[in-house]
């Protein structure tokens, strides 16, 4: 029988970003994401970069620590908090910032 790999990360006790985006008419999906890149500060980068076409949810995760949570407030509030130092962002966090305000 045939296994679907594990979305744990080989090390397990890291905090874990992943993006629920909404990809238009073909619906919402669950972004893959590199292990490597699934921390806060890459995930931030991809959103300002413009990676995600319409970014609904972020979740959080650590199965070391045994918790996980809805992080796009928290995302969205830092994003605002850093957004000079981004200079240009997408208009995708635009639409993000807008639909996530607390």
């Amino acid at each position: 029988m045939r296994t679907s790999p594990s979305i744990v990360p080989p090390e397990a006790d890291q905090d874990t970003y992943l993006v629920l985006d909404d990809l238009g008419r073909i619906g919402c999906s669950w972004r893959e994401t590199d292990v490597e890149s699934a921390d806060r500060e890459t995930l931030i980068r991809d959103l300002v970069e413009g990676q995600y076409s319409k970014p609904v949810r972020i979740v959080a995760f650590n199965t070391a620590e045994g918790w996980s949570r809805d992080v796009t407030t928290d995302i969205a509030d830092e994003l605002r908090r850093r957004y000079v130092e981004f200079g240009e962002v997408s208009t995708s966090v635009v639409d993000f910032l807008e639909a996530n305000r607390r």
